[in-house]
């Protein structure tokens, strides 16, 4: 596979994913000062970029990182996708990372130059029909500095999924310091609840997934204050994220729900009527 990389302010190249390195002093390398965003490709397509770019563009800012122009990360985004053409299928999955760059040799917080920029992109493989989601012990804070940011600090999210995993589920879900539900560790969720599709609102530190975006828009969520009771009482529940888009869940911690249930099932042909429609919304 081949990646776009762009280091020092400077243009970016297609090589070879072995060919490509940043150096050992890069901060999101040191001390994860980072951010990324993953969108799915579709038939060379990526769908939902100006969402994608715009929360860079947030989670950019919150670290205090320079974001390069919009016009060479579409170009290199647009690159990556052209060199691996046959290589990805009709399904990919694009990842867009940028660092804060280099550091200085015995001060990592100290800013070096310009962000280091790239971009892969794989063939995305169809997840299962339904999801297993275990419910995390670890929690979410939403008061944290890196609330509602997508950055390269994930190590929490890695150890909260491996566990979920080791348990035979593919996501786990996290609740917040306060009690209520968050997120998954790279998803986020919906309940229906008395008939209601509802998702927790951002000031429970869930990250403003773009598919939940438009699940919000297209379906009509509320975003509320969820209780962890919520998770015992909801009649179905579905995740989403950018490779998942609407996944309904089956396994809800100890609980089987229907996958799909009447509302998620609605929401999946809403989703797939205004993708098709349009692939940047």
């Amino acid at each position: 596979m081949l990646v776009w990389l762009a280091e020092g302010g400077r243009d970016g190249a297609i090589m070879p994913v072995a060919d490509a390195s940043i150096g050992i002093l890069d901060r999101g390398l040191i001390v994860g000062d980072g951010v990324f965003e993953t969108l799915k490709v579709v038939d060379g397509v990526p769908f939902a970029l100006t969402r994608h770019l715009d929360r860079l563009a947030l989670s950019a800012a919150a670290l205090a990182i320079d974001l390069p122009a919009v016009d060479q990360l579409r170009a290199g985004i647009a690159a990556v996708i052209d060199a691996n053409g046959a290589r990805i299928g009709p399904l990919g999955r694009l990842r867009l990372t940028m660092t804060h760059g280099p550091g200085v040799l015995g001060d990592p917080y100290a800013d070096g130059g310009a962000p280091t920029v790239f971009a892969t992109v794989v063939p995305q493989h169809p997840w299962s029909p339904t999801s297993h989601v275990a419910l995390s012990s670890y929690r979410r804070n939403e008061r944290s500095a890196l609330a509602g940011v997508k950055s390269t600090s994930y190590a929490e999210n890695a150890i909260a999924l491996r566990a979920a995993k080791a348990t035979g589920a593919d996501e786990a879900l996290l609740l917040n310091t306060a009690g209520q539900v968050c997120e998954g560790t790279g998803s986020n969720i919906f309940l229906v609840i008395d008939g209601q599709l509802v998702t927790p609102e951002l000031s429970s530190g869930c990250l403003n997934g773009v598919t939940r975006q438009l699940v919000v828009q297209w379906c009509g969520a509320a975003e509320v204050a969820l209780p962890a009771a919520t998770l015992q009482t909801c009649s179905e529940a579905f995740l989403t994220s950018s490779t998942r888009d609407v996944h309904p869940i089956e396994w809800l911690g100890e609980r089987r729900l229907p996958a799909p249930g009447p509302t998620t099932a609605e929401a999946i042909t809403i989703w797939r009527e205004h993708e098709a429609a349009d692939l940047d919304p």
